[in-house]
């Protein structure tokens, strides 16, 4: 029965006994008495009673639900509302969990496909780096060099300044191009990329220390450029935003897939909002059916964690 016949009828079913009782036994004197005035005050709130257990009965579902709208993120899914109530109320839920599962599955193809199109895109830019800005600065060096050797000692010197600076800005391309572009995960695979990703960000300024396990089992390619990518943006955030001293990256086997654990002792979160990075992470989390956790760490700073089930590997 749809809840407006309910209320209805039960509001109906009272208002009709009152009356009842009114042109029966019960009756109304002038001035009204106190025995009659207890009367009357009992059946109100009797009828504010059953009004309001069928209320908070049949309106439940619906404050579940709308909880459930207020807190759903497509980048975070989560548990579904139960199928509650009747009628209407159970119809609603479930045209809600169904509108839900197709936004989150549009999504993820969205966000793929946008992906996609950011790994080309940066493919392209980092070849681009490499065969036309790499190869000019590599002539201007050997042309510097030739120039070096039929000049004076003192514009020598200067000379080798400028072969100095504009060796330091081939250094520079040449890891922007491994950033955008990371051949070893494509040559070498996951563990020697990750061990070469820590000791590129490992300076003066941050120590990153890896723990990688010799047992990983065999991953897709996306599931390997997903814990590749999330590692790498949570140690560019270590870096650049936390101020980190120190930062443990570990991978890991677990009975249902892999673990990937990026912690610093940085400021940490303090719950500030989430920037384009962690949005790209969640992204690229939901891709391969992986969960993606940011938390304070243990010294204070935060630890970002991955974790992708081999069941939902993309292939």
């Amino acid at each position: 029965m749809p809840l407006f016949w309910r209320i209805f009828l039960l509001n109906a079913v009272v208002l009709i006994g009152a009356t009842a009782l009114l042109l029966g036994p019960v009756t109304v004197s002038t001035p009204v008495l106190l025995t009659e005035a207890a009367v009357l005050t009992g059946g109100l709130a009797a009828m504010l009673i059953a009004n309001g257990l069928l209320l908070r009965i049949g309106l439940a579902p619906l404050q579940r639900l709308t909880r459930a709208m207020t807190t759903t993120d497509l980048l975070r899914p989560g548990t579904r509302p139960a199928v509650g109530g009747h009628g209407e109320v159970a119809e609603l839920i479930t045209t809600f969990n169904t509108m839900l599962d197709r936004l989150e599955t549009e999504r993820a193809a969205s966000a793929g496909r946008a992906l996609s199109a950011q790994e080309a895109e940066r493919h392209r830019i980092a070849q681009e780096l490499h065969d036309e800005i790499g190869q000019t600065l590599t002539a201007v060096l050997l042309e510097l060099k030739r120039v070096a050797d039929h000049v004076p000692p003192a514009i020598r010197e200067e000379l080798h300044q400028v072969q100095e600076t504009t060796r330091a800005s081939l250094d520079e391309i040449r890891r922007i191009a491994r950033r955008l572009r990371p051949g070893v995960l494509e040559e070498l695979g996951l563990t020697s990329a990750l061990k070469a990703l820590a000791n590129e960000f490992t300076g003066s300024a941050l120590t990153v220390r890896h723990h990688i396990g010799a047992d990983l089992p065999l991953l897709s390619r996306d599931t390997e450029l997903v814990l590749y990518r999330v590692a790498q943006e949570s140690l560019t955030n270590a870096a650049r935003h936390a101020g980190a001293r120190r930062v443990e990256l570990t991978v890991r086997r677990t009975p249902a897939g892999v673990e990937l654990r990026v912690s610093d002792d940085g400021r940490g979160i303090d719950g500030a909002p989430e920037g384009a990075g962690i949005s790209g992470m969640r992204e690229r989390a939901l891709l391969v059916g992986a969960d993606l956790s940011l938390d304070a760490a243990r010294d204070g700073g935060t630890e970002v964690r991955l974790t992708v089930l081999t069941s939902h590997r993309s292939h």
